[in-house]
């Protein structure tokens, strides 16, 4: 999985997503909106070793948005009672820890890295623009499953909710934007996202960057996306994606901090577990949740 020195030259001057390499395919992404079930029955963390390899699975966890000094420990037990083969922690305390050669050869091992929750500003602001980040957006063009909870959901894409207001009515203010990961351009994530009531700065998000699609993630609710940029549902609670692809009008231009924005043409699809959504051409798709008529 290691990437060979040309792709890393390339990697540096660009932010996201990196190339795929002819003959390879891009890994897939998978945000968790948070408090993903871990032990009665944890089947989105299940679903993701399996997509890893199973028993032969190498993942890295990275539980540097945490503040916590166990909860690397607590995802490798987890990972390792799923039947991982192998499990690392890799933690970041300051910046120049990404620069470490032998870091570094870790994640060229892995065929899963896993963002742990937290505080998405510490990913960001820890990580943002280093080697590190380099190589997983190159890892992941090879083929590399990248995962993440909560704030480990949110570093994912290119533009990171960073922080913002609660409630049903985008305005103006009530989102603030940060530089993600950058392993696509296409969506922008938010998490926790019905418990949190989080749809009018999903709303504000997209009124900024319209080409983008917003993807609110439910509890204990997973995005599998896949390398042709489908997302599968995983989990207990819904995906509620908006689409402002076909935007007629936005009056965020002429908006004060705190007025409210008048968005026309935005569509919601609320998808659960079976149902799926494709960014390339915007189509939502009932999936295995359209039953066929029973034959007499």
């Amino acid at each position: 999985m290691t990437p060979n020195k040309d792709e890393n030259e390339i990697d540096e001057g660009r932010m996201s997503p990196s190339r795929v390499v002819e003959g390879e395919q891009r890994g897939w992404i998978v945000p968790i909106g948070g408090a993903e079930e871990k032990e009665n029955d944890p089947r989105i963390l299940k679903r993701f070793v399996e997509l890893c390899g199973g028993g032969d699975a190498n993942i890295v966890v990275i539980p540097t948005a945490s503040q916590l000094a166990d909860t690397g420990e607590r995802y490798e037990k987890l990972f390792t009672g799923l039947g991982v083969g192998e499990v690392g922690v890799l933690d970041f305390d300051m910046r120049r820890d990404t620069e470490e050669k032998n870091r570094l050869a870790r994640l060229d091992q892995a065929t899963g890295i896993f963002f742990t929750g937290g505080n998405q500003l510490r990913l960001s602001t820890m990580l943002g623009g280093t080697p590190v980040a380099q190589r997983i957006r190159a890892l992941n063009a090879r083929g590399v499953h990248v995962g993440g909870t909560s704030a480990g959901a949110s570093i994912l894409s290119e533009h990171m909710i960073a922080f913002g207001k609660e409630g049903l009515s985008p305005t103006a203010g009530s989102v603030r934007l940060a530089p993600g990961l950058g392993l696509t351009n296409r969506f922008i994530i938010d998490q926790h996202f019905s418990q949190r009531d989080r749809l009018g700065r999903l709303m504000a998000a997209l009124a900024y960057n319209p080409y983008a699609v917003g993807i609110g993630l439910d509890e204990d609710t997973a995005a599998f996306i896949r390398p042709d940029n489908t997302v599968e549902v995983e989990g207990s609670g819904s995906v509620t994606v908006l689409d402002a692809g076909n935007l007629q009008f936005s009056s965020m231009a002429q908006a004060g901090e705190h007025d409210p924005v008048c968005m026309l043409g935005v569509t919601i699809h609320v998808l659960i577990a079976g149902a799926t959504f494709n960014m390339q051409t915007r189509h939502a798709s009932a999936g295995t949740l359209a039953t066929p008529k029973k034959s007499d």
